[in-house]
């Protein structure tokens, strides 16, 4: 019995043969030609992709041609992506800021100061300052986590806060 002519590859059938003849040839020329590290795999599935969208203007003499121009362009595009991504890196990036270098200094200072001040501190009073102040806990959360009062986790922070006015100098 005789096949009729198809003039597309729109039919599931045909397109997953044609699929299992290419994609390994496919994927092996890409490997071949441009390396692993632009994940040809990626670029096989696509060009499969686009030939299915374009299933209905492909005939199925012209699909293996179609397949290895479409995986060869988007590996090209992927390289000329590739370069202007290393071309940017190299242009200096500006980090001025309209802060002056005694600003900074002594915003690094006074971040010195206040870690240690913070360490200077007893565990507990620590623990519960940190937690409200750095994590945005509430007195009763944090009394729940520690299983203590309410008014004992008052107590270290306003405790812990008083001892880090006096260590910093009046924050």
């Amino acid at each position: 019995m005789e096949q009729p002519i198809l003039d597309n590859i729109c039919e599931d059938q045909l397109f997953e043969r044609l699929y299992k003849k290419h994609s390994k040839n496919l994927h092996d020329f890409l490997y071949y030609k441009f390396g692993e590290h632009l994940n040809p795999q990626d670029k096989v599935q696509e060009a499969f992709i686009k030939l299915w969208q374009n299933c209905g203007k492909v005939t199925p003499p012209k699909a293996k041609s179609f397949l290895f121009t479409t995986a060869n362009n988007l590996m090209l595009n992927a390289v000329a992506h590739q370069k202007v991504v290393l071309r940017y890196q190299k242009i200096p990036q500006k980090h001025a800021t309209n802060e002056s270098p005694e600003f900074v200094l002594q915003e690094k200072e006074y971040h010195q100061k206040l870690q240690k001040a913070i360490a200077n501190l007893t565990e507990a009073q620590r623990v519960a300052f940190l937690m409200n102040r750095i994590e945005g806990k509430r007195f009763k959360e944090i009394a729940a986590l520690l299983d203590i009062s309410t008014k004992a986790v008052e107590k270290r922070i306003y405790g812990a806060l008083k001892k880090l006015r006096k260590e910093i100098d009046g924050l």
